[in-house]
């Protein structure tokens, strides 16, 4: 994984409209095996060449959240960071993840609500520049008045 800035945490005091972090990640093979052995989602469109081939993919796919996975895992681990909360996700599939794609994932402030320490942002990950899902996440951001 690839990320644009170190882990870590950004408090709601810290945080900005507009703000932008990102990581990159090379799904393989292993990714998607691993997955399927941890949602218990083995449809043969993600692990099976045979099958897949004759899907309207033509090929095998990373599970969808697999993908979502990576804007979660910038939401944990950058913007905001350790000790944020989800409280709510929208997605939307516009392309197919395989493996061996390197997936950019991203996410942006695109609301604030320091009062209550929520934080909107728009999420979307990218293969070659084509958007692959995009969507909009509502987090609880940790606050340093309790550090």
């Amino acid at each position: 994984m690839l990320d644009n800035l170190p882990r870590g945490t950004i408090t709601i005091e810290e945080i900005e409209m507009g703000m932008v972090r990102h990581l990159r990640k090379t799904v393989t093979d292993e990714d998607i095996e691993m997955f399927a052995q941890v949602s218990t989602d083995r449809n043969p469109v993600h692990l099976d060449d045979d099958y897949a081939r004759d899907t309207i993919f033509e090929g095998r796919i990373a599970h969808g959240m697999l993908t979502a996975g990576l804007i979660s895992a910038v939401i944990g681990e950058q913007l905001p960071g350790h000790g944020t909360v989800y409280m709510g996700q929208s997605l939307k599939f516009l392309g197919p993840v395989r493996p061996g794609d390197t997936v950019l994932a991203e996410v942006e402030v695109i609301g604030i609500d320091y009062a209550k320490r929520r934080v909107q942002l728009e999420t979307r990950c990218l293969v070659d520049g084509k958007k692959v899902l995009i969507g909009e996440a509502t987090v609880l951001a940790p606050t340093g008045k309790f550090d």
